[in-house]
Parts: structure tokens; C-alpha cells; sequence
């Protein structure tokens, strides 16, 4: 980023510390994609970040503001973020993945599917991790059997496998828990005793 461009991401950050709507507005037209980013959080901070101006920025052409506006989608529950899920990058995944955990049972049925096919399938474990999680916090139905064949993951995944079960019961849960207790990874069997503890 050169000079200028960190002074004018400077200027969008202090707009939403100072009520500057005008100034944050106009700070999404930036061509620096940190400018549009800070835009956007200086415009949540103000209260004035439209939904419209938050889907808008889920298409943009930097992952940078992809990222950011899937951040801030999170307490936004109006705010689609399947498309998101299918990003080319895999830190924008990884953020829509956490976001649609945060907005909870509001998903749509595909959400769910599509977290599941990512928390299985994507080579990222990162994205496999956020996914598991986000289906943890949704807790549909749906989403169960790719948490259970993600306790048979890289330790990581399966530590947050094993707390996704939380919201589930059922004899396979309680038999993922008892393997869990015998895992390689300490902390995978800690989190299984304190779940079969409760």
C-alpha cells in the first residue's frame, strides 16, 4: 500500500470514529482495497452500513473486502453468504464459514449443506475447521454427519468436531465421544470428558 493510499485508509478509519458518513461513504469507491475494507468497518461503526452496501461488497474484486463484509455479515442475518462459500480464496471461505455460524439458525437448508461439503471435503483445514464449527452453532440436523466424519480429521478439526457435537445427541454422538476420550490429541479428549460429563 503506498503512502497515500495508507493516508486515505487513515481518513476512512477516523470517518467512523468521528460520525464522517459522507467521508466513509465515499471511501467504498477507493481503488485501494484496504480503503474499502476500513469503509465498510467505519461505516458499521457509525451505524449506517446498508445491507445493500454489504452484499455489494461480498462480490467485490478483492478478497481483502470479500473478507471484511463477510466479517461484519455476521451479526447480519439478512446478509446471503452461499455464494461466499464458494470463494476462490480460501480466507474468504474460512471468514463466510465462521460468519454463517454467527447468524445461526436463521441459514438456509443449502447453508448448511454446502458448510457440511466444505467441513468433508475442502483441502483447507482452516475452511474444514470454521465449517465444523459454524455447524456446531447452527445445530441442524443436517449438518451432523459431516461434524462426526470430521472427528476422524487432523487434530485441529477433530478438537472442534468434538465440541460441535455439543448441540447433538444420539448413540452415534455418545460413540464419537467415547472414541474421542481415547484420542492421540489431549485436547480433543479433554473436550470429549467435559462434553460426556455434563
Amino acid at each position: 500500500m503506498t503512502e497515500a493510499a495508507a493516508a486515505r485508509r487513515r481518513a476512512a478509519a477516523l470517518a467512523g470514529h468521528t460520525g464522517d458518513h459522507a467521508a466513509a461513504l465515499a471511501a467504498l469507491a477507493d481503488e485501494e482495497p484496504g480503503v474499502r475494507a476500513t469503509a465498510l468497518g467505519a461505516l458499521d461503526r457509525l451505524g449506517r452500513l446498508d445491507d445493500a452496501v454489504l452484499v455489494a461488497a461480498l462480490t467485490d474484486d478483492s478478497a481483502t473486502v470479500r473478507r471484511r463484509a463477510a466479517e461484519l455479515a455476521a451479526t447480519r442475518p439478512g446478509v446471503p453468504l452461499l455464494g461466499l462459500l464458494d470463494d476462490a480464496d480460501p480466507s474468504v471461505v474460512e471468514v463466510a464459514a465462521f460468519a454463517c455460524g454467527e447468524q445461526g439458525e436463521a441459514v438456509a437448508p443449502e447453508v448448511v449443506t454446502r458448510l457440511a461439503d466444505l467441513a468433508t471435503g475442502h483441502e483447507d483445514a482452516l475452511v474444514r475447521e470454521a465449517a465444523v464449527a459454524a455447524l456446531g452453532a447452527i445445530g441442524a440436523p443436517a449438518g451432523l454427519g459431516a461434524i462426526l466424519t470430521a472427528t476422524s480429521d487432523k487434530a485441529t478439526v477433530r478438537r472442534r468436531a468434538v465440541i460441535a457435537l455439543a448441540p447433538f445427541d444420539g448413540p452415534e454422538v455418545q460413540a464419537a465421544l467415547e472414541r474421542a476420550r481415547s484420542d492421540r490429541d489431549w485436547q480433543v479428549r479433554q473436550a470429549a470428558e467435559d462434553l460426556l460429563a455434563e
